[in-house]
């Protein structure tokens, strides 16, 4: 029996806490994309989602810098050990940032790990508010100070940061080298922080216009919808993936 799948908005006002165990999802800010006058310009900032791990404490945190000879894959456990941020806005977003932030008890000091979905303006327009935050903006992971490392990230190799955390290759949308961050284990299950793999709930008429990929995706869409139950969208309100048993013919 196969199963059909649709989507439908999740509601509630940003900051949106989605609790879990081993860690819990906070959108901070939704993205919007809203045209303006009628030259084909639009107004559009990117959501901002927190990741909080359960065991970490604000008033016990003692960081210590991330040496990075054990390589990326102890580098990145190491980074999500601490909050993460899922991309950050534009730059006209910093002081919403800084106050949502604020608002759930995190400092930019804090940060431990930020990820940016792809390299556009309006996702990652803040990087410079995290100098001491360790960098995965599309496929390129820097410890703070410039240290690159490598990794084997592709569609077929997830990079793994922790139980049930993960980043997926998810190209596409500004080409090749677009990620998401997967988390399971929420109370409404797995959550996709998916940049723009999905513009917004509703957009499959829509999507292809800006996608500089759009085979590749149509693939990652397909395999994003295949694994979550909530996804945060890049430019609007997060939203469920409801799967429902189809009735076999008789």
């Amino acid at each position: 029996m196969s199963s059909l799948v649709r989507t439908e908005p999740l509601r509630g006002e940003p900051p949106l806490m989605v609790p879990g165990d081993p860690y819990s999802v906070v959108v901070l800010l939704r993205g919007y994309a809203e045209p303006e006058g009628g030259d084909g310009a639009v107004r559009a900032d990117g959501s901002v989602t927190l990741v909080l791990p359960h065991a970490w404490d604000a008033a016990s945190n003692h960081r210590e810098p991330l040496p990075g000879d054990g390589g990326a894959k102890t580098s990145l456990e190491e980074a999500a050990c601490g909050p993460i941020l899922v991309d950050t806005g534009g730059p006209w977003a910093r002081e919403a940032l800084l106050g949502a932030l604020a608002g759930q008890g995190v400092s930019p000091r804090d940060v431990t790990l930020v990820v940016g979905t792809h390299g556009h303006s309006d996702h990652i327009g803040n990087l410079g508010l995290f100098p001491e935050a360790a960098l995965l903006v599309s496929h390129d992971f820097c410890l703070p100070g410039g240290l690159y490392l490598p990794h084997r990230l592709d569609e077929e190799c997830p990079l793994r940061l922790g139980p049930g955390l993960e980043v997926w290759a998810t190209p596409g949308h500004g080409g090749q080298r677009d990620v998401s961050l997967v988390v399971a284990g929420t109370a409404l299950g797995t959550v996709v922080v998916a940049g723009d793999v999905f513009e917004r709930v509703g957009d499959e008429d829509s999507w292809q216009a800006l996608s500089e990929d759009p085979v590749a995706q149509e693939r990652s869409r397909k395999r994003v919808l295949g694994a979550a139950d909530v996804v945060v969208p890049g430019h609007g309100a997060p939203f469920r993936v409801v799967r429902e048993a189809s009735q076999p013919e008789t």
